[in-house]
C-alpha cells in the first residue's frame, strides 16, 4: 500500500534550507539524493512484461539506492536476505542487543565511526569470549550484528542488534551451546564485561569527563537477550525486519501539514503503547541527520564462523555433521513480477535521463507496444 506521506515530500518543501540544519556535506549530499529518490531528476526506465499475451507497460523513475532512503530498502533487503538463506546453521539463534547509555549521545555527534566502531568490536569481543568458556559453549561461535542509532521519536539511541547461532566450532567438531530453550548466556555477567570493556576502550580513542565516567560505571548498561527462535522462516523474518530498516518509515508518517511532520511512535518503557510525535519540519529532518551514518562506515557485520574469511569452509563442516536447512527457494524477485499479470517478470526495454521522460513519450510508449522484451 502506498504511503500517504514520505519523508522525501518534507525533504524537497525545505530544499532550500538543508545546508543550514544538517552537520556536514555527507549529510547534505544525502538529503539531496532522497530528495530526489523516483522523480524526474534521477532518470528513469519504461519496462514492459515479458507475458505476450499480458504486454503491460510502466514508466518508473531510478531510485537513488541510498541506504538511508525509505524507498529503497525493500529491494536490498529481499536480495540480501536471499544471499544469507544459504548460510542459515540447523539451530536455535539467539538475539542479543548491546546498547549505549545517552551520556555517549555527544561522543557520537562528533566521533561516530569511532563510537560505533567500538561497539562492533567490543560486542564481539563479548560474545566471542564467553562462547569460547565451557560453562557455556567451549567453541567458537559466530555473530550478525546490525547497527541502529534511533528512538522510536528520531532521538539518538544506538544499539547493536546480533544474531548468534546456538553453537560453535571446536577443532572442527560442532558444540551446541548447554543453555538450551534458555538465554544464551548471562545478561547480567555480559552487561559488566561490556559495560568495563567499552569503557576502556573508549579512553584510548576519547577523553571522557571524570563526572561522565562515574555515571556511567554507577549505571548497569542494557544487555537484552530474547529467547531463542528455532525455525529458519523466524530467523529469515528477523533479518528482513532488522537489516535495512532505517530512522523512519513512510508509513509511520500520518501528517505534514503547516511545516510540521506528525508520525506514529512506540513507547517501550510502557509496554510499546502508541502515541503520535509532532515536530516542526526542522527538527524533523535535524534528527533525522542525526542517523546518517558516517561515508562508507558499514552497520552489518559478520564474525567468527559467520565471516567472509572463513564461513565457506566453517559451514561445510557444520553441515556435514548436524545437517541442512532447506528453505524454498524464490526465482523472481518480487519487485520485478508484473503488477497485472503477476506471473512473469517486468524487463526493461527503455532508458531516459535525468531529464524526465521525452517529449514524445506517447509515441514512444505505442512503439514500445510492438516489442517484446529479449
Amino acid at each position: 500500500m502506498q504511503p500517504a506521506h514520505e519523508v522525501s515530500d518534507i525533504l524537497q518543501r525545505n530544499k532550500s534550507c538543508l545546508n543550514k540544519i544538517t552537520r556536514n556535506t555527507w549529510q547534505l549530499r544525502t538529503l539531496y539524493a532522497l530528495a530526489a529518490c523516483r522523480t524526474a531528476l534521477m532518470g528513469g526506465h519504461i519496462d514492459k512484461c515479458s507475458n505476450k499475451e499480458c504486454g503491460h507497460i510502466q514508466i518508473s523513475y531510478n531510485s537513488c539506492r541510498n541506504r538511508h532512503c525509505p524507498k529503497c530498502q525493500g529491494h536490498k533487503r529481499e536480495e540480501w536476505i536471499h544471499k544469507r538463506e544459504d548460510e542459515l546453521i540447523k539451530v536455535a539463534y539467539y538475539h542479543i542487543v548491546f546498547t549505549l547509555p545517552k551520556e555517549f549521545n555527544r561522543y557520537a555527534l562528533f566521533k561516530p565511526k569511532v563510537v560505533y566502531g567500538l561497539l562492533f568490536k567490543v560486542a564481539w569481543s563479548v560474545i566471542k569470549d564467553f562462547a569460547a568458556n565451557p560453562k557455556f559453549m567451549g567453541a567458537q561461535t559466530g555473530m550478525i550484528s546490525i547497527l541502529h542509532t534511533w528512538g522510536q521519536n528520531l532521538s539518538l539511541h544506538p544499539h547493536l542488534h546480533c544474531i548468534v547461532p546456538g553453537g560453535g566450532l571446536n577443532n572442527k567438531k560442532w558444540k551446541f551451546a548447554k543453555g538450551k530453550d534458555k538465554y544464551l548466556f548471562p545478561v547480567k555477567a555480559m552487561s559488566k564485561v561490556f559495560r568495563a570493556r567499552f569503557m576502556e576502550e573508549m579512553r584510548k580513542q576519547i577523553t571522557i569527563d571524570h563526572t561522565v565516567a562515574e555515571t556511567l560505571f554507577s549505571k548497569n548498561w542494557v544487555v537484552y537477550c530474547k529467547r531463542p527462535f528455532f525455525g529458519a522462516s523466524q530467523v529469515v523474518e528477523y533479518l528482513g525486519r532488522y537489516t535495512h530498516k532505517i530512522a523512519i518509515s513512510n508509513h509511520r508518517i500520518v501528517s505534514t501539514e503547516n511545516a510540521s511532520v506528525t508520525f506514529n511512535a512506540k513507547d517501550y518503557r510502557h509496554g510499546g503503547k502508541k502515541h503520535l510525535v509532532a515536530l516542526t519540519d526542522v527538527e524533523f529532518i535535524r534528527r533525522f541527520s542525526l542517523h546518517i551514518l558516517p561515508k562508507g562506515f558499514t552497520r552489518i557485520r559478520h564474525y567468527g564462523i559467520l565471516s567472509s574469511s572463513i564461513k565457506k569452509a566453517a559451514l561445510e563442516t557444520i553441515k556435514e555433521q548436524i545437517g541442512e536447512i532447506q528453505l524454498p527457494k524464490e526465482e523472481q524477485l518480487i519487485h520485478r513480477i508484473c503488477p497485472i499479470c503477476r506471473t512473469h517478470q517486468m524487463q526493461t526495454i527503455y532508458c531516459f535521463n535525468n531529464r524526465g521522460p521525452p517529449k514524445y513519450i506517447n509515441m514512444l510508449l505505442q512503439t514500445l507496444r510492438n516489442i517484446n522484451p529479449t
